[in-house]
């Protein structure tokens, strides 16, 4: 496994294994994006109410990157036309296209079966090639197919060690669908915990890099934030050592359906 490591999403498009998240990335965004793509990450993630697009837009290019050498990721929002929010997330980052547009969050009343169909409008006409949700539960997941018949590729959720659900892991293979795993290292909450501190010393790695690890070789997709240089390395030398089973057992033991937002949604 590498940065350019690749995992199929249910359309038969590929994604990147790894990603850069952007929430509340709103100081030096442009600079943070040119040094990341410049880096080798593959994947950036974003949504239209976090302000961050219009300097990820320019980081692009200013990094002088190819639009099929990355892949970007970006969200309407619960309140949006989906249809129309795709087009103008689109024009504030200058692309033509997005590779993955997703519902931010479910509405209050039902799954959100208006905004699904806009997001699939959307991909019928190349605005978008995959479309997913995020913190939705795996009740709001059936619902919106039994009401579209269209399954996402992706549910975005805050995932780690500390907070996540065997029973949704076993319902994304289930449906085919990939979990992308935001707040992977815990918005640095719980990167002093004794034992992933104990896992990430036999390794010679810092916490954080173990929490990415444990997702990678759960088959995840974490989404690190960073905006210092010495992070953006550190969240992508990850590739050069291995959890073993019992590692990886003993971090998954961790779980207490912890959340940094103060709960899992889709609990």
């Amino acid at each position: 496994m590498t940065p350019q490591t690749t995992i199929e999403l249910r359309s038969g498009n590929a994604m990147p294994v790894l990603g850069l998240g952007t929430w509340q990335l709103t100081d030096h965004t442009a600079e943070t994006i040119a040094k990341a793509l410049e880096l080798g990450y593959p994947m950036i993630d974003t949504s239209g109410d976090y302000g961050t697009q219009p300097g990820i837009g320019e980081g692009i290019e200013r990094s002088g990157m190819a639009r099929d050498a990355f892949f970007l990721v970006t969200k309407v929002e619960e309140t949006d036309d989906a249809y129309q929010a795709v087009k103008d997330n689109l024009d504030q980052l200058k692309l033509d296209y997005a590779d993955l547009m997703l519902i931010h969050r479910p509405p209050p009343q039902g799954p959100g079966t208006e905004l699904w169909e806009g997001l699939m409008r959307a991909r019928d006409e190349g605005l978008t090639r995959d479309i997913g949700v995020s913190n939705y539960s795996a009740g709001q997941i059936d619902a919106l197919i039994e009401a579209t018949q269209e399954t996402p590729a992706v549910n975005q959720i805050e995932w780690s060690p500390f907070g996540h659900s065997d029973a949704m892991l076993r319902h994304a293979k289930a449906h085919r669908m990939v979990i992308q795993a935001y707040s992977p290292l815990t918005r640095e909450k719980r990167l002093d915990d004794a034992v992933l501190k104990r896992v990430a010393d036999s390794h010679g790695k810092t916490p954080a890099q173990v929490l990415i690890r444990w997702n990678l070789q759960l088959g995840t997709v974490p989404l690190p934030k960073a905006n210092q240089e010495k992070h953006l390395h550190e969240d992508l030398d990850v590739f050069d050592f291995s959890l073993s089973d019992d590692e990886m057992n003993t971090l998954s033991q961790l779980n207490e359906h912890y959340s940094s937002l103060g709960r899992l949604p889709y609990i």
